[in-house]
């Protein structure tokens, strides 16, 4: 397992570098624009083709092309290797050119599909939302292109172009907001502009680590390929069980679009600190163990199998349940240093964090998701996922009507993070359905000593939350505080979570392997 926690640690540095760079887009976003009509209709713009990134690009297409691949790798020659990449590469272009023509000419409908609200709001801007979607929509082509490559260098073990690949978005981003911008009469279009111009970037730079490896698609086309037809009954469910707590996300932009001005924008900064976590553990982890689950499956190797799911979900739990304590305990802390500058204020800091809190509390589901699944995807099973998928969509539908709906009508301000609240309760019971359906099918059955493991991780969650809230400073102290008191705070408090929780562990008994999963 010291492999691949070696590639996971590269992941996650990488992914950090990403997300930090990310929470700096955001502070500028939040500092230039102010949370408004216009800004809505930016990030409506770009969530649909980011929503389609992650379905599709980093979902559907990597989850059924990654398993074959490296079954490719592990029983074929060369040459049919390069000829499954030719020709996935040629099928898959000519798909996404017709998607980007096809979404680009509909633009307006898609924003009425996505955020059917605009329409009945004075402050809203569906025209300049659709006007933004057909300059950021060409970012889906990009950016599964880029998918595709990294899919390459993933299955040959090359993790670290690929994770720092989303960083370029964020430094690409960072400029149009700062340069950009005031060469526009409209201010929020440079964004749009930086999102297009992100994902040529992003497919450029992994052209040379793929052509050292000497696998440069030629985009060859054929009508019938075995390895295609295969990736393409794959991927046909994994559309919908690869990502649903994207499509739940979805669903939260759609009835947020009927809330206050500005829900949408509250809940897109508080799911981005979210986000950080889950990418930099839970994505680096699923990304890790899928083609090495992969290899295990091909050699028929059900004890290696068995070994590394265990493995990742002792580091996925070791990892998300302190870390979903600590978001949920410093969600105004956080808002508060991070983004309290320029247009960003107050009352936005309180109204994201509420939707940080619930977004929080689903944490340790959304990495057990990212965990669980490849499962099944390493398999080449993309059925089983899709069923429970839907199950945990319905439920977030459900969840939805019982949670948001009364507080909305109740007039009570922060209905949006009943949303939160609703996907968050979704994704525990997808986790816990993947999870047994695992155990049922004889596929993954836990090693010994779980009980124990799992009872010194709540008693360090315990001590970690009881100092957090010990020492937190007074209601409204963050409000007041002057900038580096509020950095020093934070920094301070995130030190004591880290070194009372580790702490801990080892006084109980954990050695550092064990917390390694090793």
């Amino acid at each position: 397992m010291s492999r691949l926690l070696r590639s996971g640690a590269v992941i996650s540095a990488m992914t950090m570098i990403s997300r930090v760079l990310g929470l700096l887009r955001d502070m500028i976003v939040a500092r230039y624009f102010p949370v408004d009509g216009a800004t809505d209709a930016f990030f409506v713009a770009f969530k649909i083709p980011n929503l389609l990134r992650r379905l599709f690009a980093e979902g559907a297409f990597s989850l059924a092309f990654v398993p074959v691949l490296s079954e490719y790798k592990e029983k074929r020659d060369r040459e049919s290797l390069r000829d499954l990449i030719d020709h996935v590469s040629g099928a898959l272009g000519a798909v996404l050119l017709v998607i980007t023509v096809l979404g680009i000419i509909a633009a307006p409908v898609l924003i009425w599909v996505f955020a059917p609200g605009f329409d009945s709001k004075p402050n809203a801007r569906p025209d300049l939302a659709a006007e933004m979607l057909r300059i950021t929509f060409p970012y889906i082509l990009f950016i599964s292109l880029t998918a595709f490559v990294s899919g390459i260098l993933n299955t040959f073990h090359k993790f670290a172009i690929p994770a720092f690949t989303p960083t370029l978005l964020n430094v690409v981003m960072i400029a149009a907001a700062i340069w950009g911008a005031p060469y526009f009469d409209e201010p929020v279009l440079a964004l749009a502009w930086g999102v297009f111009f992100a994902g040529i970037t992003q497919l450029v730079f992994q052209l040379p680590t793929l052509a050292r490896l000497g696998l440069v698609p030629r985009f060859r086309f054929k009508r019938v390929h075995e390895g295609v037809s295969r990736i393409l009954r794959l991927m046909i469910p994994a559309l919908f069980g690869s990502s649903v707590a994207q499509i739940n996300l979805l669903i939260n932009t759609v009835i947020a679009s009927f809330l206050a001005v500005g829900s949408i924008s509250w809940l897109y900064y508080s799911d981005r600190f979210v986000e950080l976590p889950l990418a930099i553990f839970g994505v680096a982890l699923g990304t890790v163990i899928l083609p090495k689950l992969s290899s295990d499956h091909a050699k028929a190797d059900a004890g290696e199998f068995r070994h590394t799911m265990d493995w990742a979900l002792r580091l996925a739990v070791l990892i998300s349940l302190p870390a979903t304590l600590g978001l949920m305990l410093l969600a105004e802390p956080i808002l508060a240093t991070v983004m309290m500058y320029g247009k960003f204020g107050w009352q936005d800091v309180e109204m994201s964090a509420l939707s940080l809190m619930t977004y929080a509390f689903g944490l340790t589901a959304f990495i057990l998701v990212k965990v669980l699944a490849p499962g099944f995807y390493s398999r080449q099973d993309t059925k089983t996922p899709v069923r429970i998928g839907i199950y945990s969509m319905f439920a977030n539908m459900g969840l939805n009507v019982l949670i948001v709906l009364p507080w909305h009508l109740s007039g009570t301000p922060g209905a949006h993070a009943g949303l939160a609240l609703a996907t968050a309760l979704a994704a525990y019971l997808n986790a816990g359905m993947l999870f047994m359906t695992l155990r049922q099918q004889q596929i993954f059955d836990p090693d010994r000593g779980w009980s124990g493991y799992l009872l010194r991780i709540a008693a360090a969650c315990l001590v970690m939350g009881g100092l957090l809230f010990a020492v937190m400073p007074a209601d409204g102290w963050w409000q007041n505080a002057v900038v580096w008191q509020r950095v020093t705070w934070l920094v301070g408090l995130i030190v004591l979570a880290l070194v009372s929780y580790f702490a801990t562990l080892r006084l109980l008994g954990m050695p550092l392997k064990q917390m390694l999963g090793r």
